[in-house]
């Protein structure tokens, strides 16, 4: 995708999981390919920044002999699902990634958008994480598939999980889910009836005290290729597990990193903005950063209606509009503003920034 810093190339890395080779070797393919900026998104994907349409062919051929994309366009497009990054080897979503990897031949071409969320730990940790489809565990143990927009989710199986993603995927494209472009728009009825219940929701700071290495939070998702490599050499760091919570979870690593979960920038949600996307017409996170301690609750910054940091509301919103800021309360990015063309400076008194 074109922005305005050049192109993005999104890296989903198997398993939610870089080893300290792989981050190195991606440190070196942004800095050799791209600008040396990296984000991490909400899906928990990488994204190399600055890349030109002449270093593009280089960097995918480096991405592919790091094993962080696969050389065949098609597969690597089937390969959107995102782990609960608190897995381990042989657990039940380990176990269903690696049967999603080896059967993806099987899975239709479906959206660009639609994700699958593995998410069997004891209870589900990426509820608010966007996804279309969704094997979680109930409160009695069992797994189940829930399609996103429902509520109840249907019993599998690790043994059966695969197909049965599969078979409700093929499901979704005959009844024409490719026009409702995500699931939660297509309501078409199930093809079978849902009828167990997830979980209650894993607070995530209870999964991160059991994560297996320190958080390392990172403002707005953005670290550079230096950044990214120190972290990798870390005494006893041995892989490093992407979250879709603005942080990385150094596995084996001991520690204490900066940015813990409760820091108040891990609570913002602000888009690179002007320059660096053309949609924008403000910037955003320097004054995302400025409002940070003056803000109870969730705050999202967006550089233009799109809103695309965060597509949930927020307490507080403020939308990019012709170089000044709309202010919306609990709404997403674009809806009617309660207080509209803001300066920043306006923007910070109204909180109490003096």
């Amino acid at each position: 995708m074109m922005a305005g810093d050049g192109l993005l190339v999104r890296v989903r890395a198997p398993l939610g999981r870089l080893t300290v080779a792989q981050a190195i070797g991606l440190s070196d393919a942004a800095r050799r390919h791209g600008n040396g900026q990296i984000d991490l998104t909400n899906r928990a994907a990488l994204q190399v920044r600055g890349v030109t349409e002449q270093s593009h062919p280089a960097l995918l051929g480096q991405l592919v002999a790091l094993g962080l994309t696969d050389p065949d366009p098609a597969r690597e497009a089937r390969r959107n699902f995102l782990l609960a990054p608190d897995w381990s080897a042989g657990d039940d979503t380990e176990n269903i990634a690696q049967s999603l990897l080896a059967r993806l031949d099987d899975l239709p071409d479906l959206p660009p958008k639609i994700g699958i969320a593995i998410d069997t730990g004891p209870a589900p940790c990426l509820t608010l994480v966007p996804a279309d489809f969704r094997f979680e565990r109930s409160s009695a143990g069992t797994l189940l598939l829930r399609a996103e927009g429902h509520a109840l989710g249907t019993p599998t199986t690790a043994e059966t999980a695969v197909q049965d993603l599969i078979a409700l995927t093929r499901w979704f494209l005959a009844t024409d889910g490719a026009t409702s472009g995500r699931m939660t728009r297509h309501k078409a009825p199930l093809p079978a009836h849902p009828k167990v219940a997830p979980a209650a929701a894993r607070p995530i700071p209870q999964l991160l005290t059991q994560a297996p290495g320190p958080f390392h939070g990172i403002p707005f998702g953005r670290l550079d290729a230096d950044g990214l490599t120190a972290l990798a050499g870390q005494q006893g760091v041995v892989a490093l597990r992407l979250t879709p919570w603005r942080g990385l979870i150094l596995e084996g690593g001991t520690a204490s990193p900066d940015h813990a979960f409760t820091d108040p920038l891990l609570r913002i949600d602000a888009c690179p903005g002007a320059p660096a996307c053309p949609q924008a017409s403000v910037a955003t996170r320097g004054l995302a950063t400025r409002l940070a301690p003056l803000v109870d609750g969730s705050l999202h910054v967006s550089g233009c209606a799109k809103g695309c940091a965060r597509p949930r509301p927020a307490d507080i919103v403020l939308t990019g509009n012709r170089g000044r800021f709309d202010l919306s309360r609990k709404a997403r990015a674009g809806s009617p503003p309660d207080q509209a063309s803001l300066a920043p400076d306006q923007i910070l008194a109204l909180f109490g920034s003096h």
